[in-house]
């Protein structure tokens, strides 16, 4: 019973490691130890529910507080640790990447958990003496391990198997008559191995719920200026010194802070911090091979919590630092204006043919833009005519900005990032800083179906100081747009057209990009599809055209060959909604696509075969209000993403087809006389010429 105790403790092995979990075992052999020697001396029995957990509170201190005690005894520091770690331990620990700091504070509130199990099985057994119940405390600390992170392929077989075998142990052992002992045995035995088998080898279909998705980091206290709104007053002081740094290998530049919301005016960096732990793995969406790389920082004048980081931070030493492991942002838990810290990345390996054919990651979202100005839209159907959302059309869209765009320099340069400021940029004066160039890039690539996002930082010197190290100043200070491409993660663009120098050299992804931007073809051999293609592509896949549509419809009419006509058209259209809903992945789209279509056929709006989403929401407008378009223009974007990146996001279907839903709402407010003859309209049943 004891050793099943043990076990439910080596289940937080993903949170922690096997390792640093390995000297709280300590704690089940005193246990035992204890356990049996009051059974030896029947004196001690009424003692043992004190003598078991101190013995046990005195082994944990021994074995995972070692550096509290004084000459191996306790001291008031090590019960310290002791009650800090069993109030705050388990929540410090759901805020950290994983595998966690064995800091005793974190990691103390483990062998605490088998303390308590081995120590109520035991009451449990010499109480009750009934087996079964006895071993319901370790269950529940394996329960308790699993809302932590749930363990999976052969390691779920694993505790599963030695669970069942420590359970049926538990009963045999009891002193049961064989024919009792095997009726409570065997359906333990067969529950947990059958458990096992399905945890270890049937594919959850979504990640599997943890304690950690509800539990984040505290952030810091006290209001502090966006770094993106720092850059004019950095231009303007251009000497005044940041950080110096020694870096294992060339480094390009130094993020600061990302950006992936706008709501037309501001953009918001993410709010998803956990502590730093023993190490963050590089994200899931990075599929190449990738390289360590480490740098030495010392801040000299840099302000604010964030601290300069690197696109997939691996660790951090020298100060307490939360992370934000999808955007690599670092956050300083106290201000500390001259800190030094040590910084480890991960570094994508790839080349720039592979980077250059490659097509975007659907699954990073486009984010939102709030109410685009018409302007800054039609400027993006002009920027990438013809293109599908890739990453050689992401480095055409940059290539866009920099042949038609000029740079800001001196001191009379414009500020802001906002819809006023953007459409200033893109539509006057287009002349603007590396601000409006990034802000710009971010905003016409999602409208275009690529994913980006918005980065500031500072970009590396190009030379080294005297020492070796480099020195990075204001005037390095930069913002950048990021694209997600799949299998590599976000890579950096620069569409300025290097507003600063850029950095000593570079490797990996830097490189690549600098390659596959120069081997990009002119802009005549990029047209590789056409809307009208992509129109086709779209009708043919949706259902909407061909044979499905007018086949449903005559079953429908010739089963409801008694009913009026009102009733007959309304329900052919409804059940063929209702089929295009019900399909899987991309089709739920394309499905949304036609539904969406033929709802504005009936009311009257021209639709060919050719048209694209964005068309209709043009043809739209002067038959629908402002929502119904601003409607279109979501499900557009989850077209682009489902039809052209080869994988539709798991939620795409559901974005679609609230946008179909917004539609059919915007369509009910027009008058009743309208609304009337769009649900007895008979030519929607037909898919458009």
């Amino acid at each position: 019973m004891v050793a099943a105790a043990a076990l439910a403790g080596l289940l937080f092995g993903p949170v922690f490691g096997v390792l640093p979990l390995l000297p709280g075992l300590v704690v089940v052999v005193t246990t035992f130890a204890v356990a049996e020697l009051c059974r030896r001396w029947p004196g001690l029995v009424p003692w043992r529910p004190l003598l078991v957990p101190a013995a046990g509170v005195l082994a944990i201190v021994e074995a995972v507080l070692p550096g509290t005690t004084l000459g191996g005894l306790p001291t008031a520091d090590s019960f310290s640790v002791l009650a800090d770690g069993a109030l705050h331990g388990w929540r410090r620990t759901l805020q950290s990447t994983w595998p966690a700091s064995p800091d005793p504070r974190l990691l103390v509130f483990v062998p605490l958990l088998v303390l308590v199990a081995a120590w109520l099985g035991l009451e449990l057994l010499h109480r009750v003496r009934r087996p079964l119940p006895a071993l319901v405390p370790g269950l529940l600390v394996a329960v308790l391990s699993q809302a932590y992170a749930a363990v999976s392929g052969f390691t779920a077989v694993f505790a599963g198997l030695g669970y069942a075998l420590l359970a049926g142990a538990v009963v045999v052992l009891a002193g049961r008559p064989a024919s009792r002992a095997a009726v409570l045995v065997v359906p333990v035995v067969l529950l947990s191995v059958a458990g096992a088998i399905t945890a270890g080898r049937v594919p959850p279909e979504r990640p599997a719920f943890s304690l950690r998705d509800i539990e984040a980091a505290p952030l810091p206290t006290g209001s502090v200026a966006s770094p993106l709104d720092d850059l004019a007053a950095r231009w303007r002081n251009p000497g005044v010194p940041v950080f110096r740094y020694t870096a294992s290998g060339p480094v390009s530049r130094w993020p600061l802070v990302v950006f992936d919301g706008f709501d037309g005016v501001n953009w918001r960096p993410g709010t998803g911090y956990r502590r730093v732990g023993r190490e963050v793995a590089p994200g899931r969406v990075v599929g190449v091979p990738v390289e360590r790389n480490t740098a030495r920082v010392e801040l000299t004048g840099l302000g604010g919590p964030w601290l300069p980081s690197q696109t997939w931070p691996a660790t951090v030493e020298g100060v307490p630092t939360l992370v934000d492991e999808q955007r690599g942002t670092l956050l300083a838990e106290r201000p500390n204006p001259g800190a030094r810290y040590t910084i480890g990345w991960w570094e994508p390996e790839t080349d720039a043919a592979r980077l250059a054919d490659a097509a975007v990651d659907p699954a990073a979202g486009l984010g939102s833009l709030s109410e685009v100005p018409p302007e800054i839209d039609a400027l993006a159907e002009r920027a990438l005519p013809g293109l599908r959302p890739s990453f050689r059309s992401a480095l055409a869209l940059e290539r866009f900005l920099r042949d038609n765009y000029r740079l800001a320099v001196g001191t009379d340069v414009p500020t802001g990032h906002g819809w006023p400021q953007l459409r200033k940029f893109l539509v006057e004066d287009k002349r603007g800083t590396s601000e409006q160039f990034a802000a710009a890039y971010v905003a016409l690539a999602r409208l275009r179906g690529i994913p980006a996002r918005l980065a500031t930082g500072f970009r590396a010197p190009e030379r080294p100081e005297p020492d070796g190290s480099y020195l990075v100043r204001n005037r390095d200070a930069a913002a950048w747009p990021e694209v997600a491409v799949a299998g590599v993660g976000w890579v950096a663009l620069d569409p300025a057209a290097g507003a600063a120098p850029s950095g000593a050299g570079s490797t990996g992804v830097a490189a690549a990009v600098a390659r596959a931007r120069a081997e990009l073809p002119p802009e005549p051999q990029l047209a590789d599809t056409g809307t009208a293609d992509v129109a086709s592509t779209m009708d043919s896949r949706s259902g909407g055209g061909g044979w499905t549509g007018p086949a449903l419809a005559a079953a429908v009419l010739v089963a409801a060959a008694g009913l009026a006509w009102g009733g007959g058209v309304p329900a052919a259209v409804g059940i063929r909604a209702r089929l295009r809903r019900r399909r899987p992945g991309r089709a739920a789209v394309l499905g949304a696509w036609a539904e969406a279509r033929d709802r504005l056929r009936a009311h009257g709006v021209a639709v060919t075969a050719g048209m694209t989403v964005r068309d209709l929401g043009t043809a739209a407008s002067g038959v629908a209000d402002r929502t119904t378009v601003e409607a279109l223009g979501s499900l557009a974007a989850v077209v682009d993403v489902a039809l052209w990146s080869g994988t539709a996001p798991p939620d795409a279907g559901a974005r679609a087809w609230a946008a179909v839903r917004a539609v059919r709402d915007g369509l009910r407010r027009r008058p009743l006389r309208e609304r009337l003859r769009a649900a007895l309209n008979p030519m929607v049943l037909r898919s458009p010429r």
